[in-house]
């Protein structure tokens, strides 16, 4: 049982160590990536039902509606609700391509590895080269996988952001 537990943290461990230092900051943007994410989903979930209420309550509660003031006042109402909506979408908007980039570098320094071997000993030593093809390929992987992983939860939040408000605006009738 204690094996099923360790494994992911043992498969991570040994990515960190084939791929070089880069690989564990790919690892801690995903991380927070993906609380954000959640975070998000909660808010979706959760928060989002009782704000939409609660606004829904303070439009019911206007006695007059059709005035320039009134207007305003549901813009406000839609606008407020949009922008809570829109909380924390755009640093997972910058850790999704971020991760890649991370991945580029950590590919650069890889390749660094296997030229600087190959001009140290003069020659081009297969089992030199391959340490750093390694690393290089380890943390492109890596960059990869995590902004790919990223990429679905904010198309589909964009989407609910635009659903959520449409229908909060329709809902609330002049």
């Amino acid at each position: 049982m204690l094996e099923l537990l360790l494994a992911p943290y043992e498969a991570v461990a040994g990515l960190m160590h084939a791929g070089g230092q880069l690989v564990a900051w790919i690892f801690i943007a995903g991380v927070v990536m993906w609380a954000l994410i959640f975070e998000r989903i909660w808010f979706f979930q959760v928060t989002l039902p009782k704000l939409t209420k609660d606004s829904l309550a303070i439009w019911e509660a206007r006695s007059e509606r059709h005035s320039w003031a009134a207007h305003q006042v549901r813009k406000a109402l839609v606008s407020r609700l949009s922008s809570g909506m829109s909380a924390n979408l755009p640093m997972v908007k910058v850790l999704v391509p971020l991760c890649p980039l991370l991945g580029l570098v950590g590919t650069v320094i890889g390749m660094l590895e296997v030229f600087d071997s190959m001009a140290i000993l003069g020659s081009a030593d297969a089992r030199t080269m391959a340490a750093g093809v390694s690393k290089a390929m380890n943390c492109t992987m890596t960059g990869l996988a995590v902004s790919v992983s990223g990429m679905y939860p904010v198309f589909k939040f964009q989407a609910s952001i635009r659903y959520e408000t449409e229908l909060l605006a329709d809902r609330i009738k002049f």
